[in-house]
C-alpha cells in the first residue's frame, strides 16, 4: 500500500515531470549561485558602510532609504538569478 506522500508525488510527476540536469548544467547552476552571492555581498558591503555612516551622523531617514535600496537590490539580483537558472534548466541536451 502506498502512502499519501507517494501518491501525491506520483500525481505531481504526471503533471510536471522532474527535469534531469546534466553535470555541466549543475556546474553552471552552482557558478550562477556563486556569482550572484558575490554580487549581493558586494552591494551589502558598499551600502552597509553608507548606512552606518548615516546612522552615526543622525540621518536616520537616509539610513532607512539606504536599507530599502539594499533590500530592493537584493530582490532584483535574486529575481535575475532565478530567471537565469530557469533558462538554464529549460535548455535541452542534444
Amino acid at each position: 500500500m502506498k502512502s499519501a506522500y507517494e501518491l501525491a508525488m506520483e500525481r505531481l510527476n504526471k503533471s510536471s515531470p522532474s527535469v534531469k540536469l546534466t553535470n555541466a548544467q549543475k556546474k553552471q547552476l552552482a557558478e550562477l549561485d556563486s556569482k550572484y552571492a558575490a554580487k549581493v555581498a558586494e552591494r551589502e558591503i558598499a551600502l552597509k558602510d553608507d548606512i552606518t555612516k548615516a546612522a552615526e551622523s543622525g540621518e536616520f531617514e537616509k539610513g532607512q532609504q539606504l536599507e530599502q535600496r539594499l533590500l530592493n537590490e537584493r530582490k532584483k539580483l535574486q529575481a535575475e538569478l532565478e530567471e537565469k537558472k530557469e533558462a538554464l534548466r529549460r535548455k535541452t541536451v542534444k
